[in-house]
């Protein structure tokens, strides 16, 4: 989509809201949540960052098994977005499993449509375990079925990652 259209849209989300008498907040957020979902890809969303010093998913993993945590920057490519407004995403690590990148205070979203493409994320990623619960939210937000989320009966231990900046970067 392009720059005007998404103007257009933006205007169009004010003046609708605008005229059911709503205060500016409401109005604000409803903008900032159209432009988050509707984000152009590729792009940078959270905090700037610069593409020095990426490590790689493997490398990422070792310090978190030893040290508990990595503070940094890494790449990889996005599998999975949150398909109501884009407030997480996953991505394959090189030992067979999937990491979960959230948002530090849910201060930003990627477009809802950006699974496959390559990013860097810089942030600080920790090995947690994952209660059932919040495990059946995040597979209700990615749209499985109902029957695939009454079959999560377990917490998961994992690397989660809380990202302040995302670049998401153009398909090769």
């Amino acid at each position: 989509m392009n720059n005007t259209r998404l103007v257009i849209i933006v205007l169009g989300l004010v003046l609708s809201t605008a005229c059911q008498n709503q205060n500016s907040e409401n109005i604000l957020e409803d903008v900032e949540e159209t432009l988050s979902s509707t984000g152009t890809i590729p792009g940078k969303y959270g905090a700037e960052l610069d593409l020095l010093g990426v490590v790689s998913p493997a490398e990422m993993i070792a310090i978190v098994e030893k040290e508990g945590n990595f503070e940094g920057k890494i790449s990889g490519e996005i599998k999975e977005v949150c398909t109501k407004k884009g407030c997480w995403l996953t991505m394959d690590l090189p030992n067979g499993k999937s990491m979960r990148v959230t948002f530090k205070d849910y201060g930003f979203f990627v477009p809802t449509t950006s699974q496959g493409y390559p990013i860097v994320l810089e942030g600080e990623a920790i090995m947690t375990e994952t209660d059932v619960d919040t495990q059946r939210h995040y597979a209700e937000d990615g749209g499985m079925s109902k029957e695939e989320v009454a079959k999560i009966t377990e917490s998961k231990r994992e690397i989660t990652f809380e990202a302040v900046g995302v670049v998401i970067k153009e398909k090769a």
